[in-house]
């Protein structure tokens, strides 16, 4: 099987290493768009032509399933890109954890770029999903191009800056943008820096990994041989795996098969 994953940049390292976890002989393309990002401050119109852009790169590889590895491209691009490859190509989305981490009760903390947060998609979802729970939606301006630009000391400020404007009394943390979740072992610890207790952090990759597998009516397997290649396109050109990807867990299960391809 073939799976391709799309994002503006490489959020998409984090579903992508759930899929080989749960297939290690699914063959993978990765289509970000470097030259164009970030795609948030852009118009839902640009976003998705942009999207579309990417998933075009994607789909000349002939892939089986298409994961929109974005939260922002799930937002503007989700009917274009159904309307233009579906049914021929399953199109998955990518949607903020809010229904899981609201389950579990306590106190939920959205953290997601300025331009989700408390935006009307957002809030539909956390009246849709969160019932009764305290929610609070958390701007963590900066963040996702420091991740994508492997800007340590800048990660390191944003989130500092985003765990303080965090209560406390928060027992749940909801990754909404997926390159926050290459970071999230620094999140937590930050967090906990500022004297939040124990808590959940609640990303999407796991989710939308399983549910591709779904999509293709197949089971997960991680004992399957680890065969699958990697093919990554950077705003449609082959390229290898970007140096920035290897600072990241994520990145690093790939790399070997990268290094061949």
């Amino acid at each position: 099987m073939k799976i391709a994953l799309v994002d503006s940049g490489i959020g998409l390292l984090a579903a992508a290493a759930a899929v080989r976890r749960l297939r290690p002989d699914a063959d993978l393309v990765l289509s970000s768009d470097p030259d164009s990002m970030p795609w948030g401050p852009r118009t839902p119109e640009d976003v998705s032509a942009h999207a579309v852009a990417a998933a075009e790169a994607a789909a000349a590889h002939r892939p089986d399933a298409l994961v929109v590895a974005c939260n922002t491209a799930s937002v503007h691009a989700l009917p274009a890109l159904r309307e233009r490859f579906e049914p021929g190509l399953p199109v998955i989305g990518t949607v903020p954890a809010i229904k899981p981490a609201a389950a579990a009760g306590g106190h939920v903390a959205i953290w997601a770029t300025p331009a989700t947060t408390g935006s009307a998609y957002q809030r539909r979802l956390i009246a849709d999903f969160a019932g009764g729970t305290p929610v609070t939606e958390v701007p963590c301006p900066g963040l996702a191009d420091a991740v994508q630009w492997d800007q340590p000391a800048a990660v390191a400020d944003a989130i500092a800056a985003a765990a303080a404007r965090t209560p406390d009394t928060v027992t749940a943390v909801v990754l909404g943008c997926t390159h926050y979740e290459l970071v999230g072992d620094a999140i937590r610890t930050a967090l906990e820096s500022y004297g939040t207790g124990p808590l959940t952090l609640h990303g999407s990759a796991p989710a939308v990994a399983a549910q591709a597998l779904r999509r293709l009516g197949l089971a997960p397997d991680p004992a399957a041989p680890a065969t699958g290649t990697l093919t990554v396109l950077l705003s449609g050109r082959a390229e290898p795996l970007p140096a920035a990807a290897l600072s990241y867990a994520q990145g690093r299960l790939l790399a070997p098969v990268a290094a061949g391809h």
